[in-house]
């Protein structure tokens, strides 16, 4: 089985709520136009560049070059599944490239909608820690690159929105007992008006699965990055609450038979099916990671639900076999992977105790 990025496998700070944080910074080079008005040749300029600076980010870990041209569709999509690059940038591969470091938890794309897009994912909730490590490979980086920047409006990025700091933090939440009291709306439906977003799991434009919500800023100008990851930060420590208290109320006595027989039978479930979707995989999946975090559940780990999580998607299954698959036979294959894994686990952890 595919080796998963490092930030999916680990627990984080307010891990049962918090699956990760991300920090994206844009950047492009001065005298270049942005991708999507260059031509063949400034974009190979781009990746030369791109490539003759990898090895100068040895002081932040071991990175590695490679064109998007030179993996195949499936390669390109495993990234994509572990939010590595953007759905965007796996599609019309040529003249694009990521540089990834060896633990798979900083990326840094190269063409997609700007030069470059450093990615700086952690598990749980780290956005000071995040933001610092992006910041640190952008430092390398301008050692040798020289960014299109103005004194007054800050970083030039393609899409107006990002003009400024260019900084884009990201919090990745699970929050199934809101939806399950019917407040999850409520509770995310306002933080436009404070200048910041929700998508679905795979960012803009994306869908939610597996109740997990990707909350972000969307102001970079006329806001310092501190300033950015303190807005951020305060509207996480309120959801997070929200959360909580929403837990805590599915717990109290009159309701907590229900909510053991809900999670309980999604359990059952994920043990017993021999068809998946992996719409439905990823929906009892977040029941079953809610268990566990409550203690209803008693014998289960939630990370490995959190890994589940990942290896139940079409890329991952088809690495696993080797060759493309249809939708049935992963549909098949999703439903015994997870029997699998749950009862390897189930039956070690009983043993343990």
């Amino acid at each position: 089985m595919r080796e998963l990025a490092s930030w999916m496998k680990e627990r984080g700070p307010e891990g049962d709520i918090v699956l990760g944080t991300r920090c994206r910074l844009a950047r492009n080079l001065r005298g270049i136009p942005f991708p999507e008005a260059a031509n063949r040749e400034q974009l190979r300029e781009v990746l030369s560049q791109a490539a003759g600076v990898t090895p100068k980010l040895s002081p932040a870990g071991s990175f590695t070059f490679r064109e998007m041209a030179t993996m195949d569709a499936l390669e390109r999509e495993l990234l994509v599944e572990e939010h590595l690059i953007s759905p965007s940038h796996m599609q019309s591969p040529a003249h694009k490239a990521v540089i990834l470091n060896d633990r798979h938890n900083i990326s840094i794309m190269v063409n997609e909608e700007d030069h470059f897009r450093i990615q700086v994912l952690k598990p749980g909730l780290q956005l000071e820690e995040a933001w610092q490590r992006a910041t640190r490979v952008d430092d390398l980086l301008e050692e040798h690159l020289d960014f299109a920047f103005d004194l007054k409006t800050g970083y030039l990025t393609s899409c107006p929105t990002n003009v400024g700091t260019a900084l884009r933090a990201s919090v990745m939440f699970h929050l199934p007992a809101l939806r399950r009291v019917r407040k999850v709306q409520e509770v995310l439906g306002a933080v436009s008006k404070f200048g910041l977003t929700v998508r679905g799991l795979y960012g803009e434009g994306s869908d939610v699965y597996g109740n997990v919500y990707q909350l972000s800023n969307q102001i970079t100008l006329g806001q310092s990055e501190e300033e950015t990851i303190e807005h951020l930060a305060r509207f996480t420590s309120q959801i997070l609450h929200s959360e909580r208290q929403a837990r805590e109320y599915l717990l109290e006595k009159e309701r907590r038979l229900t909510t053991e027989d809900w999670l309980y039978r999604s359990y059952g479930v994920l043990q017993n099916a021999r068809i998946l979707s992996s719409q439905e995989a990823m929906e009892l999946l977040s029941d079953l990671k809610l268990g566990i975090d409550l203690g209803i559940i008693p014998h289960g780990d939630p990370e490995l639900v959190k890994q589940l999580m990942v290896q139940i998607r079409a890329a991952h299954l088809q690495s696993i076999m080797g060759q493309p698959l249809p939708a049935q036979e992963r549909d098949r294959l999703r439903a015994s992977l997870v029997r699998d894994t749950l009862e390897k686990h189930m039956t070690k952890t009983q043993e343990s105790r």
